[in-house]
Formats: structure tokens, C-alpha cells, sequence
């Protein structure tokens, strides 16, 4: 399908992802217009969000307060508003459309499933977690498929941590380089409440609590380039619909990925990091420990049973295009 003098619409578009986006569309040919700060429609004003995305062929969202950072009160509560208002507005917009876009896009999470050691989770039999990432995903996506919207397609985009020139990236070669590149340990650590559930109806313990994984916990991936693949193979095919997970085919275990960011930064030696020496580690990098320890083992099942093709399946690939390219 071409994409000439077509309209897509993106909000989100200062960030790592978005900015890669903006220019992925409009080298396909799409007119891009902008919905946030200092751009053509912003939030505070609906009406100038409608008459932006009406008339529309695609609209993405990728808006929502960045989550590397430390969970205090403030920052939860924005992490959950910053996404669940801003997929309201654009809601409200798509509803109240003449023409409403073909296609909706809204950015997820692959957090929103449980901490898992046993078997892989995937779109149709990947089982809900519980506690505030989780809280978060879920309250997002009930939100973005609440209702009908009759003549708009729907694809949550649950992504897994995407590697590129990105924050996420950026802190966990921070890690390798300042010798903290050995596996992970959990362990005991004083019980705080950062991860209690969030919401209308929060899941899980007040408290935290941890797991015995020995390094072997699962880290999700993406490289940028095949988030970008996805979103094209996904505006092309028409068929593909509700959840879809956004992350590599060969998802790997936390001491196999400190070996590879070891590499990627020309270490030899990484110390291995107990809990009590990684938290006050990320504490110092600003973000929490859980995206290191929690076992996030999420496979692309939709995009594999279409036919997608990732350009990035392994793990040592993308992180050396990272290491080489900085994209």
C-alpha cells in the first residue's frame, strides 16, 4: 500500500523512539504532524487534537513520562497519568472523527506480564502480573481499547527495553563500564512500597519482595531498528489487531546479557552484583533495579505467526550495531 500524500500522526515524537519514527514515516511518505509540547496540537487543547487526527490514515502514540527513574510518589503518579490521559484525549479525538484514522498505534509494555522463570509469555497464552508496571500496563490498554471505534484499527504495542541510542541502553553499558558487569543476584533487601499497585484496582503486595534466580532471570529486547520494522509490517498488514509484543525471538538470561554488554564496551571482568550492591548502584544511575531483576521473558508470537522478519534476532548483533553505529 503507498503511503504518498498520506497523514500519519504521532504524539510522543521528542523522545528516543519518536524521533526515530517521525523520520521512518516520512521517508516512507507520510505527512507528519506533531500532538504535543510546541507542536501542532497540543494536549491542553481537544479540538485542536480532533482536527488533527480526523481525517488521519495512521496515528501513533508513544507519549508517556520516561521510566528510567526512581518510582517516588511524584513520578508514579505521573508515569500513570502521562499515559492513560493523554490515550483519553486522543480517544475522545478518534471517537469524535469524520474520518477517523485507519490505524491506532498506542505504545505499551512487555512488563505488563508476570516475572517469569518458567516458560516464555507470549500474546495469547502470556499470563498478567501484578504490583506498578504491571498496574500501569494495564490501566494504559484498558483505556486504548475501552469501547468501539468503528473504522480504526487497534494495536497495543507491548514493548520490550529497546536498544539503540536510548536511556535504557545508555544505563545498562553504563553498568559494564564502571565494572559492575557480572551477572545480577537478587536478594534480600529492606521491603519499600515503589512497587505497590497503582490505579483503580492495584495488584499485588504493599511491599516488595524478591526472587532466587541466580543470575538466570530473562531480559526482553529490541533493537530500535525492528521496532520501526514492526510498526511498518504492522501498518501493512491489515489482519493484525489488539496486543502485539514488540521484542527479539531469542530473549536471554541476565548473566548472558552482562557478557555481552562486557564485550560490547571492551571489558573482560565484570564484578557480579548482589542486590545489596546494585541497589545503591542504580540508585546512583537514577532508575530501579527491577529492570535488571526481573525475569521479563516475552516472545513476539503474533509477528513470528505473520511473518515478520527481525533484522536483529540475537542479541550480540544489536548490541554491536549499538556499540558501532550509536544508533
Amino acid at each position: 500500500m503507498g503511503t504518498e500524500n498520506k497523514r500519519a500522526v504521532l504524539a510522543g515524537a521528542s523522545g528516543f523512539i519518536g524521533q526515530a519514527l517521525r523520520s521512518d514515516l516520512e521517508r516512507r511518505g507520510y505527512r507528519v504532524r506533531i500532538i504535543g509540547r510546541e507542536a501542532e496540537a497540543s494536549w491542553q487543547d481537544p479540538a485542536a487534537i480532533r482536527q488533527v487526527v480526523d481525517g488521519a490514515d495512521l496515528l501513533v502514540n508513544l507519549a508517556g513520562k520516561n521510566v528510567g527513574c526512581r518510582y517516588h510518589e511524584t513520578a508514579r503518579e505521573e508515569i500513570l497519568r502521562s499515559r492513560v490521559q493523554t490515550t483519553r484525549a486522543l480517544h475522545q479525538a478518534v471517537s469524535g472523527a469524520v474520518h477517523p484514522p485507519r490505524l491506532w498505534l498506542n505504545s505499551s509494555t512487555a512488563t505488563i506480564y508476570r516475572h517469569a522463570t518458567d516458560h516464555a509469555q507470549d500474546e495469547s497464552t502470556g499470563e498478567i502480573g501484578h504490583g506498578f508496571s504491571v498496574d500501569v500496563a494495564r490501566n494504559w490498554e484498558r483505556e486504548f481499547f475501552r469501547g468501539e471505534l468503528p473504522g480504526t484499527r487497534r494495536v497495543a504495542l507491548r514493548m520490550a527495553i529497546v536498544l539503540g541510542d536510548g536511556p535504557a541502553t545508555n544505563k545498562l553499558l553504563a553498568l559494564a563500564r564502571y565494572g559492575l558487569g557480572g551477572a545480577q543476584f537478587d536478594g534480600w533487601w529492606p521491603a519499600h512500597r515503589r512497587y505497590r499497585g497503582i490505579g483503580p484496582d492495584p495488584s499485588g503486595p504493599e511491599r516488595s519482595s524478591w526472587y532466587r534466580t541466580r543470575g538466570g532471570q530473562r531480559f526482553s529486547w529490541v533493537h530500535l531498528d525492528d521496532v520501526l520494522g514492526a510498526i511498518r509490517f504492522i501498518d501493512q498488514h491489515p489482519d493484525i489487531s489488539g496486543p502485539v509484543n514488540i521484542c527479539a525471538p531469542q530473549p536471554v538470561a541476565n548473566r548472558e546479557l552482562m557478557a555481552q554488554l562486557r564485550q560490547a564496551v571492551g571489558r573482560s571482568f565484570g564484578l557480579p552484583a548482589y542486590r545489596w550492591m546494585l541497589e545503591p548502584a542504580m540508585f546512583l544511575l537514577r532508575v530501579e533495579p527491577e529492570m535488571l531483576l526481573k525475569s521479563r521473558w516475552v516472545v513476539p508470537g503474533i509477528l513470528q505467526h505473520a511473518g515478520y522478519r527481525f533484522r536483529y534476532p540475537e542479541l550480540a548483533g544489536a548490541l554491536d550495531n549499538v556499540a558501532r553505529t550509536g544508533r
